[in-house]
């Protein structure tokens, strides 16, 4: 089963319109979808890595994109619903402390956690929540989605065939090893 839904995804990567759901996967993992886009990077970077600079930057404007409708949430639609819940929970001061925290760890917070495979949409919603400066928020998701993407499809592009060969004869391993560390970024996302 492993195998035959491996080599769909391989034969989609390559379809003609598979950077338009790369695109789309990107922009809403930003701000509410919980799949990253690495799980259709990967593959298509592997089934066309003459196109891997390409996917890289689409990747990287979609996510920054998407990146802004987190924002907007978070900036417009965070007081609406969380701090009524803050409130009844006897937290309505915690608006505060963390706005504190964000002015002072914000931009180091976009840096680290727009680099990792911690879903990018905890960030977006949080620097508008916080009311963090739109415009660093900007530049440092530019460069922080920009050097993961790229640093990914450089080196799936030069070593691609090697890594195709290894998941494709270890997919079995592979496949449960990606799962364990998604299971486990989701664990350290709820414990943070």
């Amino acid at each position: 089963m492993i195998r035959k839904l491996y080599d769909r995804i391989i034969a989609l990567a390559a379809h003609e319109r598979a950077g338009w759901w790369l695109f789309g996967v990107s922009f809403a993992e930003s701000s509410f979808f919980p799949i990253p886009p690495d799980a259709m990077l990967i593959p298509m970077c592997l089934a066309r890595p003459e196109r891997a600079w390409r996917y890289a930057a689409l990747c990287t404007i979609a996510s920054v994109l998407g990146g802004i409708l987190g924002y907007a949430i978070g900036y417009w639609l965070f007081d609406a619903v969380a701090m009524p819940v803050l409130a009844a929970y006897g937290h309505p001061d915690a608006m505060v402390k963390f706005q504190g925290w964000f002015d002072a760890w914000g931009l180091w917070v976009i840096l680290i956690k727009g680099f990792t495979p911690i879903p990018y949409k905890l960030v977006t919603i949080a620097s508008g929540a916080a009311h963090f400066s739109f415009v660093v928020f900007i530049m440092a998701s530019v460069a922080t989605r920009g050097a993961r993407f790229f640093l990914l499809a450089g080196l799936l592009r030069a070593y691609g065939p090697p890594i195709r060969e290894f998941i494709e004869t270890r997919l079995t391993a592979v496949t449960t090893v990606a799962v364990v560390a998604v299971v486990a970024g989701l664990l350290v996302v709820r414990l943070l």
